[in-house]
């Protein structure tokens, strides 16, 4: 975000994520209009261009906010947690998003927009180990499948349970 919008009035800041949280949750982002937010918003088109580049900008914005608001850290050691650590882990953090505001924005990001904000000019390949890797990706699909299919969640869960305990034996 620009230098300008990291300067506004907090409750500004309060009102603009107000109304990129409505749009974001309402809209896939390929669907989203600058002109609803800015309306909800109650600022000119053009502060709505000088916080933001764009509204992928505006979405990356609200997704770090959220992200920063409701996210149960996955504890990290040095070393490889138990599958059962792991599995309480994204209970949690299914659980936290699925009592917060954002939980239909989040909906949306996983469903759709988090193929859209694919940043191709930067290698997706990260390092990790083998299991590091397996236990991220697995992790991340079962938030995904518990957010888009909810009454789904327990089995999707349970499912992680055993592909944990089978990976990390």
């Amino acid at each position: 975000v620009s230098e300008t919008f990291i300067n506004v009035s907090d409750e500004k800041k309060q009102k603009i994520a107000q109304a990129l949280l409505k749009e974001f949750s309402t809209y896939p982002l390929a669907k989203a209009q600058v002109a609803r937010i800015v309306k909800d918003a109650g600022i000119a088109r053009g502060a709505f261009y000088k916080y933001f580049t764009d509204l992928t900008e505006a979405y990356q914005y609200l997704y770090q906010v959220a992200i920063l608001e409701i996210h149960t850290p996955i504890t990290r050691a040095n070393h490889i947690l138990a599958a059962s650590d792991y599995v309480n882990q994204i209970k949690a953090f299914v659980d936290e998003i699925n009592g917060s505001k954002y939980r239909d924005f989040m909906r949306f990001h996983f469903q759709t927009n988090e193929g859209l904000l694919r940043d191709n000019t930067q290698p997706q390949i990260k390092i990790h180990s083998a299991q590091e890797w397996s236990v991220m990706v697995l992790s991340h699909e079962t938030i995904k499948d518990c957010l888009l299919q909810p009454d789904k969640q327990n089995e999707a869960i349970e499912r992680l349970s055993k592909a944990l305990t089978a990976l990390l034996q």
